[in-house]
């Protein structure tokens, strides 16, 4: 019979999936948003239509894609005139992936402790 999972594991549980179910990692999780976010990582800051010149979308796509990765904190914008231009966010990006794995680490011997 398998033993029921004490209170602070649970806890432990709910808050990995915190991290883990977060804006940040959905953001990531999906191809099409990867796929602008390398084009960004190599190429530097674009517009929309920079952008969309150098992948399979429509710049309405691009757009949205875009929103989800700004509103997760891996890309921002400024408006150069009545230009919106997109770069990564390298020290918001960095730092929130280290605040991942530091909580995962800490929340690890709680949800998941080693076999015996």
């Amino acid at each position: 019979m398998a033993k029921r999972p004490t209170p602070s594991a649970r806890a432990g549980v709910n808050e990995m999936m915190a991290l883990v179910d977060s804006a940040f990692v959905r953001a990531l999780a999906d191809s099409s948003r990867l796929e602008v976010f390398r084009v960004l990582l190599l190429n530097g800051p674009g517009n929309v239509g920079e952008l969309s010149s150098q992948l399979p979308f429509d710049r309405s796509v691009v757009s949205r894609h875009l929103k989800v990765l700004e509103d997760a904190g891996i890309v921002t914008s400024e408006w150069h005139g009545r230009e919106r231009r997109f770069s990564v966010d390298a020290t918001t990006f960095v730092g929130t992936l280290e605040a991942i794995a530091s909580n995962a680490r800490r929340l690890m011997h709680l949800c998941c402790p080693p076999e015996k």
